[in-house]
């Protein structure tokens, strides 16, 4: 099994990837951009799995970590829904990048949890 850091790069690169491809489906008029909307779908899957995977190191709690990685996401796809909502001026991208974008943060944290390796338990110091 991988760590739970490892695992969170690899499933939001996969994941962030195929929320990439999805954009031809939501906005068919880009598909010439669809390249670079895969890199950087995949790269801020990448980030959000790998940020998820540190904080999730020593968590049990599944709907906390769907929680954090929806967050996680949100917060890197919010300022690229809004540079394309105001270049392409229709506030219909808000939706058509965040909720993805969400969506993929929280499956990545379900994933680091239910799948990652936990990290080891801290030794404790010994008392006097």
């Amino acid at each position: 099994m991988l760590n739970r850091p490892l695992t969170g790069l690899v499933a939001g690169t996969v994941l962030g990837a195929l929320d990439g491809l999805s954009a031809l489906v939501s906005a068919p008029e880009i598909a010439g951009q669809i390249a670079g909307i895969v890199v950087g779908s995949s790269i801020k899957g990448l980030l959000a799995g790998v940020i998820v995977g540190v904080v999730a190191r020593r968590m049990r709690s599944s709907p906390l970590a769907v929680a954090i990685g929806a967050a996680v996401a949100g917060a890197i796809t919010a300022p690229i829904a809004h540079l394309n909502a105001v270049q392409y001026g229709q506030p219909s991208y808000y939706w058509k990048i965040m909720l993805p974008g969400a969506l993929v943060g929280a499956i990545v944290g379900y994933v680091v949890v239910r799948y990652g390796e936990p990290g080891a338990p801290r030794a404790r110091a010994a008392a006097p």
